[in-house]
This record gives structure tokens, C-alpha cells and sequence, in this order.
């Protein structure tokens, strides 16, 4: 990986491969992301599932967290770190639950990407609100 738009993927699909089930909702609300974000305006939408697969290839290392983490930190500018972040409250939040494997990775990305703790308040805060159901 090395580019911004593969550092946004690899950290949604960290998000929802964190509780070991990677649900409809999540895969739904990441392929949407992908197709209607202005950050992927320029990134071919057929090439999110070979990706994510290289990402998900990456899962299978003994080290292959890590190795991810420190993939994501390197391919984000400064100016994206915040919308990783958000990116990957969306997944988080997509099917109504976060699960504490979710909620840690999350304290670990906003550690990780340098996200301060107002900043990252207000954005899980859109993403409760954003999917939110009756």
C-alpha cells in the first residue's frame, strides 16, 4: 500500500474486521463511502474489494496488525487523519453496535493517527447520530 485512498481502506476494513465478523451493513456503508466521499472521488470503486482483500491478506500475519496500523499512519497526510477517523466510526456504527474489539481499535487509531480527544468526541458523535434508527 501506498497511497491515501488504500490507508482510508485498510482502516475500515481493520474496523470491521476487529470483531472477527465483517457484517452486511459494514461491507454496505464501505462501498458506499468509497462511491459518494469526495476523499475517493478520484479512486476506481472496482478496486475497493482487491484492496481490501490485500488488507484483509495483511490480517493474517502474526504481525499483520501492527504492520497495518503503521501502513495507515505512513499513507495518511496530516489533513486525512481526521477522516480516517470518521471513516472508521462510520464502520463501527454501520450496524447499530459497536463492539468493544470496535471501541478499542478506535482508542488505538485516535491514538495512532494523532486525533485529539474533542476532535474525536464530535466525530463519534456525528457517526452515532448518522446511525441512528428509530
Amino acid at each position: 500500500m501506498n497511497d491515501a485512498h488504500s490507508a482510508l481502506i485498510y482502516t475500515m476494513v481493520l474496523v470491521s474486521a476487529s470483531d472477527r465478523e465483517m457484517t452486511d451493513s459494514e461491507l454496505q456503508t464501505m462501498g458506499d463511502i468509497v462511491k459518494h466521499l469526495p476523499v475517493f472521488q478520484d479512486f476506481d470503486p472496482a478496486n475497493l474489494t482487491k484492496v481490501a482483500q490485500e488488507c484483509a491478506g495483511l490480517l493474517n500475519d502474526p504481525e499483520g496488525f501492527d504492520k497495518i496500523i503503521d501502513l495507515i499512519v505512513k499513507g495518511l497526510n496530516p489533513r486525512l487523519r481526521e477522516t480516517a477517523y470518521a471513516l472508521a466510526c462510520d464502520v463501527a456504527a454501520a450496524d447499530g453496535r459497536a463492539s468493544q474489539e470496535e471501541l478499542r481499535l478506535l482508542e488505538i487509531l485516535r491514538h495512532r493517527l494523532e486525533v485529539g480527544r474533542l476532535p474525536a468526541a464530535a466525530i463519534e458523535r456525528g457517526a452515532r447520530a448518522r446511525y441512528a434508527t428509530l
